[in-house]
């Protein structure tokens, strides 16, 4: 049995925006920082991309990554989960007689993902008693002081906290769409990649950003640019 297995899901058929995982992000086809990211990290046995698209595939194989097999039509539609493409990805290697210890699923446009991260989540999740682990972002502000709309008319979900202070509730998270460890033995027996047994790798809101539209890729490229200035004003200071 390997130690560890990145699989990147990358399937061509994108609606919101077309051809999205290898559109280009700052000058790069956007796939290409997860899979530098999961080769400079030192601690894959091998990186691969799960795709059912030729001209991703061909991509991926010329930055580095190996592409097996093709993934199934099944799992390549609008309705396909991450945990359905990471169990077939896993059968497929059990197939050809290949196993791994634990597996990183990462997003095609998740560029904010670096080695470093990768690393220090993987130690992580080792040097715990946990099967999974996910990359978490708190909310902006409290949620139990959110709204919903009702028929035109603002409600708070929540009308006991209405007078309470934002600093006296307390934080909630969400997932930051970024990447995912796991048990491989642990996960088969559940499928999922949220559970019990799962622990967090928080995240600052500078390096998180979700892109399900045009919008949401320039705020993407806005937030990357500053946090390359940033870090190349720390190196001349």
């Amino acid at each position: 049995m390997k130690k560890c297995l990145a699989i990147i899901t990358a399937r061509g058929g994108s609606k919101r925006i077309p051809r999205k995982n290898i559109k280009n992000f700052l000058g790069s086809p956007i796939i290409k920082y997860s899979i530098d990211a999961a080769l400079q990290a030192g601690c894959f046995d091998e990186v691969m991309v799960s795709t059912d698209d030729d001209e991703i595939a061909a991509l991926a194989l010329a930055l580095g990554a190996k592409v097996p097999f093709t993934r199934s039509k099944e799992n390549s539609n609008d309705y396909a989960t991450t945990a359905n493409v990471i169990s077939e990805v896993l059968s497929n290697y059990k197939r050809d007689g290949e196993s791994f210890e634990y597996a990183c699923c990462i997003y095609p446009t998740a560029p904010f993902v670096t080695a470093e991260k990768l690393k220090i989540a993987y130690q992580k999740l080792k040097d715990s008693s946990a099967k999974t682990l996910v990359p978490v972002v708190s909310f902006g502000f409290p949620i139990l002081r959110s709204f919903n709309i009702e028929n035109g008319l603002v409600k708070m979900n929540w009308p006991e906290y209405m007078q309470s202070r934002s600093q006296d509730l307390p934080p909630a998270y969400h997932d930051c769409g970024q990447f995912y460890f796991i048990n491989t033995e642990a996960f088969l027996d559940t499928k999922q990649l949220f559970t019990d047994h799962t622990i967090p790798y928080e995240m600052p809101e500078s390096e998180v950003q979700d892109i399900d539209n045009e919008e949401d890729w320039k705020v993407a490229e806005i937030k990357y640019t500053f946090l390359l200035e940033k870090t190349r004003i720390k190196k001349d200071v």
